[in-house]
């Protein structure tokens, strides 16, 4: 933050803001240099005292504090007294990433029916505004920005995935849930790292690189000047883009594209471009932190598929580097696996497949990560899926399992341990499934390779916690996959009714290809 000479706390402190309970509580903000200030809440008995450093930043940290009524919040600073009102202690989550936990409730599946029951749900919000370029229009919605209450006229416009997941913990827990939204649609997780991260790291040099050649030779204004113009084209495009899907709600995007116009978005890569690398982490989550968190709702990687092979990298170097922002080291992040998705024009190169295996690998190897999977929450055609339930859902059962105390086997998918061959049969073994596995329909997406990396389709037996795989045409096999496609059928779940996540045993060396690749002659 600016040195200042008013005395203000950060925007994220507002009326009718959640603390997270039994935690020790940052609370900061800016003032004069050398100033005390004096941070109260009078109904609880809690007096601290700080002083304004001489960049004019102040923080005070509150000891812990339980559930229980509403709370007034003071902080003064000589003559100068804030007061903020209606502030509950409960648990808080941010909800990070990109278009599908930005997805609001009033668009989701059955969002109608959540809005009319909202205020009962004890749920709160604050919105970190989407403005990604600091200028007045910056402030000014960081100004305006506010903690509020669930009703039908504000909780329309929360994330659907957050507020679904909120409103269970907040039911099961009998405390009031706030959720933080840090997130923006398109985002790459290259947004939300600072560039010195990036370029420390192998993984970040593509992004970094990407954004100079982009740049290069152009000055601040010129890129201004260029996003400026880009923003006016897209607002003029989006409605006639609007128009074409009134007259046909099913228009084929070629046509859509005849009658509209190119499709600039999203737009030149520039100092204004909110999908600049770190951008998002300087404009959005460096506003908010250290405030005091339970954990992270993170459901982002779909504009990473264009490099699948670093993403889990780059995710492992974000969950760092935001555990050092909130000043904990084992703060507790809850991934949501990316669902089943193609468009029908995309060729099938697993790209997903490749980040649904990173967000696995970081859910296993990096400590206090939870995996929520979501293979059979997709939809054909449309990245943003409407049904946000079950992804909710599930994002509960990951907060359950890694703060609150529930069992693996009840709230986790079935994941990849390990496999074996044993004369013309591969086994799999699978974690969480200890109560065992079962089909939904009839098992698809089985496949088995020999040696020569060649996958053929496999027949399958479930044995407790075991597959068993077969093919005629592969004696001796050597590895196995599960739904490794960007869109397929989902089949495989625990007993639990959660889905098993995807797996490949054996990541060959050589391209992977099946047999009807071979026959086609594709490789």
């Amino acid at each position: 933050m600016m040195r200042a000479q008013v005395f203000q706390f950060a925007p994220i402190f507002t009326d009718h803001m959640v603390l997270q309970r039994d935690a020790c509580n940052a609370l900061f903000g800016i003032g004069t240099p050398g100033d005390v200030v004096t941070v109260c809440v009078p109904e609880r008995a809690i007096r601290v005292e700080t002083v304004v450093l001489p960049d004019g930043n102040w923080r005070a940290v509150l000891p812990p504090s339980g559930t229980g009524e509403a709370v007034s919040l003071t902080a003064q600073s000589g003559a100068e007294k804030l007061i903020l009102h209606d502030v509950v202690y409960g648990e808080v989550w941010l909800a990070g990433g990109q278009s599908n936990m930005e997805f609001m409730l009033k668009d989701a599946k059955g969002g109608a029916d959540e809005l009319k029951a909202c205020e009962c749900s004890r749920v709160r919000c604050f919105q970190v505004p989407r403005n990604t370029y600091v200028d007045a229009a910056y402030e000014k919605a960081f100004e305006e920005a506010k903690w509020q209450t669930a009703s039908p006229q504000t909780a329309g416009a929360w994330s659907a995935v957050a507020y679904l997941a909120a409103k269970e913990l907040a039911s099961e827990l009998d405390v009031p849930v706030g959720i933080i939204g840090c997130n923006y649609g398109g985002s790459s997780v290259s947004c939300w790292i600072p560039e010195s991260d990036l370029a420390a790291h192998k993984a970040g040099h593509p992004y970094l690189e990407d954004y100079r050649k982009a740049t290069q030779g152009k000055t601040y204004a010129e890129m201004i000047a260029a996003y400026n113009a880009y923003l006016e084209y897209h607002a003029a495009w989006e409605k006639r883009m609007a128009r074409c899907y009134q007259e046909d709600g099913d228009m084929p995007w070629d046509e859509v594209i005849r009658r509209c116009g190119e499709n600039q978005w999203p737009g030149p890569m520039g100092i204004k471009s909110p999908y600049r690398p770190g951008g998002m982490y300087h404009t959005m989550l460096s506003r908010i932190v250290p405030y005091t968190i339970r954990g992270v709702f993170y459901y982002q990687g779909e504009s990473d598929d264009h490099r699948p092979d670093t993403y889990g990298t780059l995710l492992t170097m974000m969950i760092a580097r935001w555990r050092r922002a909130f000043l904990r080291d084992d703060l507790p992040f809850v991934l949501v696996q990316l669902p089943m998705f193609a468009y029908m024009d995309t060729p099938e190169n697993g790209a997903w497949s490749k980040i649904r295996e990173a967000q696995l690998r970081v859910s296993r190897t990096v400590q206090n990560v939870g995996l929520a999977v979501a293979l059979d929450c997709g939809e054909f055609g449309n990245i943003h899926p409407v049904d946000k339930h079950a992804v909710g859902h599930r994002v509960a059962l990951q907060a359950k399992c890694l703060v609150y105390g529930a069992a693996p086997c009840e709230t986790s998918a079935p994941v990849y341990r390990r496999s074996y061959t044993l004369g013309d049969v591969l086994t799999v073994e699978l974690d969480n499934a200890s109560d065992g596995l079962e089909f939904h329909g009839t098992p698809e997406g089985f496949e088995i390779a020999g040696m020569d990396g060649v996958y053929h389709p496999a027949q399958v037996r479930i044995d407790g916690n075991r597959l068993h795989l077969t093919n005629p045409e592969v004696p001796v096999p050597a590895a196995a996959r599960y739904a490794w496609v960007n869109y397929g059928a989902v089949t495989l779940y625990g007993k639990n009714g959660i889905p098993a996540s995807p797996f490949r045993t054996t990541p060959f060396p050589m391209p992977l290809v099946s047999q009807m690749d071979m026959k086609s002659g594709e490789v």
